[in-house]
């Protein structure tokens, strides 16, 4: 069986993207996924997303992690797949697309980089050491100095399978004020990869939320660097911790477009 796909990246974090209004896709189960995720047997790829139509947005969004597992919302798949809509010719410069929560609109600027809407966050938690909050994937944020020097993969799966995040776990996210206070540094541990990833769209939005509300911030604006590349955040407060018009905003690359054979 021939697979036909494109891979994309959004800040290193990359994907595999399958066109589901051409093929059939109601095989990929979560063994099939995970092979075609590999990196040494497979594409690779942190993640596979498949493109579906929807009837009242230009396209549905699928999103299954590295583990095979269909996942939350993950905000550099959102721009990717606004990139490869493109590509395929389903919109010019603007969409909306359902995801798994909701209804996203997107658009991609002159310079080629794309502006998507997420979804609105209700509630920031202290819990213990660091703060939790859902920007479309449950976040833990923790401020830590010295970033450079955090083993992500040892901390962030320690934290990432504690019992106080429940049977699903969290995403985690360690951040450091840069130069000025409207600049951070993030860096990710991503369940369902299991591993750090180059980037991470919801978790640099929590990133810079938490940044706002724990520094007592009048900053609705920052500009973040992750280890793939640099990103924006942008959104309004409201009263009691609510938080709207939340706005990612980074490159989308295509890299290649391929085929793959699968034994099914």
């Amino acid at each position: 069986m021939i697979v036909h796909f494109s891979k994309y990246h959004g800040t290193g974090n990359d994907f595999v993207m399958i066109d589901g209004r051409s093929q059939d896709t109601s095989y990929f189960d979560p063994d099939l996924i995970r092979q075609i995720c590999d990196r040494r047997f497979g594409i690779g790829s942190d993640g596979l997303i498949i493109l579906q139509e929807e009837e009242q947005c230009d396209f549905r969004m699928r999103y299954f992690n590295a583990d095979g597992f269909e996942g939350t919302m993950c905000g550099n798949g959102g721009r990717c797949i606004t990139a490869y809509a493109r590509h395929l010719g389903i919109i010019r410069f603007d969409a909306t697309f359902k995801g798994i929560d909701g209804k996203h609109s997107s658009t991609i600027l002159p310079n080629g980089e794309i502006h998507l809407k997420l979804q609105d966050v209700n509630g920031i938690r202290w819990v213990e050491d660091g703060y939790l909050l859902d920007t479309g994937s449950p976040h833990f944020v923790k401020f830590v100095s010295q970033l450079d020097q955090i083993e992500v993969d040892v901390e962030g799966k320690e934290i990432r399978n504690q019992s106080r995040f429940g049977k699903g776990g969290v995403n985690v996210n360690f951040v450091e004020i840069g130069s000025s206070s409207n600049r951070i540094s993030v860096r990710t541990y991503e369940r369902g990869v299991e591993a750090e990833t180059l980037s991470c769209g919801t978790g640099v939005t929590a990133a810079a939320i938490c940044s706002y509300f724990h520094f007592k911030s009048d900053i609705f604006s920052y500009h973040i660097h992750t280890m793939g590349g640099n990103l924006n955040v942008s959104f309004k407060a409201q009263h009691h911790s609510h938080y709207s018009e939340i706005y990612l905003t980074g490159p989308a690359s295509h890299v290649y477009d391929g085929s793959i054979e699968i034994n099914r």
